[in-house]
């Protein structure tokens, strides 16, 4: 993880992010690195080491002299909770401060069903996962949420498929459960830094679409994620899609992509042709058994996806588009789909070097997404240099 822009080089924050590349050094080496004082660079060393954040891995190979020790960052100092939470499953974990999933736990829901038993199964599984995990303490907690969320407050806001969810305050919540941050993002959002951040961390342009129950994408710009003004940038399910008529969709429009290609709208369209379709994971399976009909219905859908997609390759000019979610497992058929498209409606010069490509993370990319976007608060020079202080 790079140090954030603007931080004081001699502060403790400074001094851990530059020993987060996983490198061990000395303090000789990193008074030479850094440049700071002897008595400064042993001062902040010691603050970190007193809160866990580094260790002493060992003692150089002696040439004469007192050998010294080599310092490396503590991934296992603390952890964080995270939660990628769908319309139909959520992805429940416990992460390090490196955004590695010590344990793991998929817990069947129904979002429909409101915030409170909602968010009352998340923390049972926590606690759950916590009995495996070891004994650090934990410093935070991470929720995806499957509709547009206010990031500054972590409140949902008009979400489609959540009744009961506008305006929850779901960081006072868990809050109250754990005592520690709780931060709250777009699930899509999360799956855009989970997928940067394990697989893609050298791209800087790169959208992540999530086909599932419903439709996201998540957006990185110049290696960041990009909300837009209000949170509500990557809303690619509900565009129009050129040529839908007027297929209702709940969002109250009608011709959106979600209501054409998602995944209850697919699994319609297969019910018509005669085929047991009744789920988003019927869908998966009857394309990956091999069934002609499934595979054509799913490549059209690919096809319409990259219709919409088209636009936002125009607009955006990314490197990298990435295609995860439940409907995606279902294999090559959506993406063969999605290229078609995208390539002969976008300009050369955006498509000249734009790859497209299933998702590497899969059904981790939220969860390891929310472990980066609390880690980086955590570790932030705000957050840790006043804990330092402290």
């Amino acid at each position: 993880m790079p140090s954030p822009s603007g931080t004081d080089p001699s502060s403790p924050s400074a001094l851990l992010h530059l020993l987060m590349d996983g490198r061990p050094r000395t303090r000789a080496e990193l008074v030479e690195e850094t440049g700071l004082a002897r008595s400064t660079v042993r001062a902040r060393m010691d603050s970190l080491l007193a809160a866990n954040l580094i260790v002493d891995t060992g003692a150089d190979e002696s040439t004469g002299g007192r050998p010294a020790s080599r310092f490396v960052f503590n991934p296992g100092a603390r952890l964080v909770l995270v939660a990628q939470v769908g319309a139909t499953q959520a992805t429940v974990a416990v992460a390090d401060l490196s955004c590695g999933l010590t344990a793991v736990e998929e817990v069947g829901l129904d979002i429909a069903e409101g915030p409170v038993p909602i968010l009352a199964s998340l923390v049972k599984a926590w606690r759950e996962l916590l009995r495996t995990a070891g004994g650090a303490e934990v410093a935070g907690v991470g929720i995806g949420l499957p509709g547009p969320v206010e990031h500054s407050t972590g409140r949902p806001v008009n979400p489609p498929i959540m009744p009961g969810w506008d305006g929850f305050d779901v960081p006072a919540s868990i809050g109250a459960e754990f005592g520690v941050p709780v931060l709250v993002d777009n699930e899509v959002n999360l799956m855009a830094l989970g997928e940067h951040a394990a697989s893609y961390p050298d791209v800087e342009h790169m959208i992540v679409v999530k086909m599932a129950t419903g439709i996201g994408a998540g957006l990185i710009s110049n290696g960041v994620l990009h909300r837009g003004a209000a949170g509500a940038a990557g809303d690619l399910g509900h565009i129009q899609v050129p040529h839908a008529g007027d297929v209702p969709c709940r969002c109250g429009n009608s011709g959106c992509l979600e209501a054409v290609v998602g995944g209850p709208a697919l699994a319609a369209r297969l019910r018509g042709l005669g085929l047991d379709a009744n789920s988003t994971a019927d869908v998966v399976h009857l394309v990956r058994s091999g069934n002609v009909e499934a595979g054509r219905v799913l490549r059209q859908a690919g096809r319409e996806l990259g219709e919409v997609l088209a636009g936002a390759v125009s607009m955006f000019n990314p490197s990298l588009v990435v295609i995860g979610g439940m409907v995606a497992q279902a294999g090559e058929m959506l993406l063969a789909g999605v290229r078609e498209s995208v390539y002969r409606r976008s300009l050369p010069l955006a498509t000249e070097n734009l790859r497209i490509v299933a998702s590497r993370t899969g059904s981790t990319a939220g969860a390891r997404g929310a472990a980066a976007m609390v880690t980086r608060h955590l570790l932030s020079p705000q957050v840790l240099d006043a804990e330092m202080e402290a």
